[in-house]
């Protein structure tokens, strides 16, 4: 199926945000739109015709289990009987990001229409009137675009450090807007000092892709007052200097976050259904599609994660299934974050240290993802130097195996993960404080498909457990947090070329506290997305006859409270938006 649908779309090649960055959305759309395969300049149009443009997964149908609560059966009577010429704004079920009721400061720090690749470029200035200490700092982009264009990766950097990453939705020949907002106080050392400001939503315009482009980003600062104190952020936000990092010598706790995304125009779009030899499908990769995110210290290992599988808005070969609701951090790129404490007493000796982010399972010179790094530093106020030591490094053998099953439908099964510890101390002003980080990744994968890929089918879990133990201040803390992300779905193109898509996927997030053995705080979180869409492939965009049904329900609940929302959409019409607890 993939084959036949980007064959026809070989005229249209264009360059994508994805190429410029190293890791953008090489997003798929259906072939009347000339679809973006993105190829860097060095890959030939036969190649870019291997792209899969899409990426399904093992059942026709989500589970009951794995479905939203109120998931649409079907249009309402009052929705259109198939997608027209505009369709409701793009929004999620995520909460809005709270703020205090105390005096607030906005500034703008970028106002642009994106029409190219060429990167915004201005000038950051802290706010006055708000204090130098802020309770909360939230981001905001409002953007809009109309006409024709596909999802395209962005990300916004003041003084060097990146603060914020995201993809873009696709519009309605009629128009559309959108907002993301995200709490950035953590990186209020970076907004105490002026700064260069860089933004980039890598774009293409011409008679085909009409889409410009047009957004704003604000900084919102909330002062502390009364009962609302200043929030406890990072003494320091660090980026690397030629790939390397050098801490204050007093750091006690050093926590490095990266903006891993895959994607770059090509299979790492699609990492998760990437096959090796000999297995007879689209898109390979030497060991299949395990990857897992590894951070290493002077080139010792010191963190490993599972990457999220971010679908962008015009994934799966079938945009209809995100007009309205994106999947899951589509829009509001979350980084991966590693705990670096026991490494903060070798850290702490004045010299720089060579960072390096590498993903086990990209073939060798391939390109494809985009990991820039931030290092979030506490320090000791009481002492000027902190000394340490690093005590413990104990990985376990990376597992990573494909079994290839041929027959009348192909199959790939696969089973990875990995296991790391760390431990250190550091001996600060409190006395000596002592550090262990224990994680544990699993990932499991069915992918099957059949001849010509016109079925393709993927149900995939993938696991991250963290535990950190800080033992020498007080009682023995210990933060556990077990992810889970999945993926359920199956694209079929039938022979009279309608495509239909069913896909279910989920994000959830269980964290715990304890202190002395006793629970302090605690959250869970699911958010999972279900959709069902069907388009006539092949055709020009007034003839696709598109039908499509998606939901969200996105529930956090906890020692903090709860929020419950649920969102639902027919044809593109918001059909029910309901929130609960």
């Amino acid at each position: 199926m993939r084959r036949r649908i980007v064959m026809s779309m070989l005229a249209g090649v264009v360059l994508s945000a994805s190429t410029f960055l190293g890791a953008g959305p090489a997003s798929a759309a259906p072939p009347a739109d000339a679809a973006q395969l993105a190829a860097t300049p060095a890959r030939s149009a036969d190649q870019a015709a291997a792209t899969p443009r899409d990426a399904p997964s093992e059942t026709p149908a989500a589970t009951a289990a794995d479905t939203p609560a109120d998931a649409p059966a079907g249009p309402a009577a009052d929705t259109p009987a198939e997608f027209g010429t505009d369709w409701h704004d793009p929004l999620t079920a995520a909460p809005p990001v709270a703020r205090p009721a105390t005096k607030s400061c906005a500034v703008t720090v970028a106002e642009a229409q994106f029409r190219d690749f060429t990167p915004y470029r201005g000038a950051y200035t802290p706010p006055s009137g708000c204090g130098y200490r802020w309770s909360k700092v939230v981001l905001r982009l409002d953007g809009k675009v109309k006409g024709r264009q596909f999802d395209r990766l962005g990300y916004l950097h003041i003084g060097g450090v990146e603060i914020f990453r995201t993809s873009t939705p696709e519009p309605s020949p009629d128009g559309i807007e959108w907002s993301v907002e995200k709490d950035v106080t953590r990186y209020s050392d970076t907004f105490r000092r002026g700064g260069d400001v860089e933004m980039l939503i890598g774009n293409v315009v011409d008679d085909t892709y009409t889409g410009v482009l047009d957004v704003k980003v604000t900084l919102t600062f909330y002062a502390q007052g009364g009962a609302v104190k200043s929030a406890a952020t990072p003494d320091r936000v660090l980026t690397l200097q030629d790939g390397t990092l050098t801490t204050p010598r007093n750091s006690e706790r050093v926590v490095a976050e990266v903006y891993a995304t895959g994607s770059g125009g090509g299979c790492e779009e699609y990492w998760y259904l990437t096959v090796p030899d000999p297995a007879p499908y689209s898109c390979k990769a030497d060991k299949g599609p395990y990857r897992e995110v590894q951070i290493k210290v002077d080139g010792q290992l010191a963190g490993i994660a599972e990457p999220f599988p971010t679908v962008w808005t015009g994934g799966w070969s079938n945009p209809f299934l995100w007009y309205v609701i994106p999947g899951p951090r589509a829009f509001d790129i979350k980084p991966i974050e590693y705990d670096l404490t026991p490494y903060a007493g070798l850290l702490d000796d004045g010299r720089p240290h060579r960072i390096d982010v590498s993903v086990v399972g990209v073939p060798a010179g391939q390109t494809g993802w985009s990991t820039p790094v931030n290092v979030l530093v506490w320090q000791d106020a009481k002492r000027a130097h902190v000394s340490g030591a690093l005590t413990e490094v104990r990985a376990g053998d990376l597992t990573n195996s494909s079994t290839y099953t041929p027959g009348s439908e192909e199959r790939l099964d696969t089973v990875g993960g990995h296991r790391l510890t760390t431990a250190g101390y550091v001996d600060t002003s409190h006395g000596r404080v002592w550090t262990t980080v224990r994680r544990t990744l699993a990932n499991t994968s069915a992918h099957h498909w059949t001849d010509g890929e016109n079925t393709d089918a993927l149900k995939a879990t993938w696991t991250d457990d963290e535990t950190v133990t800080v033992d020498g201040r007080g009682p023995v803390g210990v933060r556990r947090t077990h992810r889970t992300y999945t993926m359920d779905g199956t694209t079929t193109l039938a022979a009279d070329d309608r495509l239909r898509t069913v896909l279910t996927l989920g994000d959830r997030a269980a964290v715990d506290e304890t202190r002395g053995g006793r629970r302090t705080t605690w959250s869970r979180l699911d958010d999972t997305y279900a959709g069902d869409a069907t388009y006539t492939a092949n055709v020009p965009r007034d003839q696709r006859h598109a039908v499509g049904t998606t939901s969200e329900r996105y529930r956090l609940y906890g020692s903090d409270g709860c929020y419950d929302r649920v969102l639902v959409t027919a044809q593109g019409v918001l059909t029910r938006d309901r929130s609960d607890c």
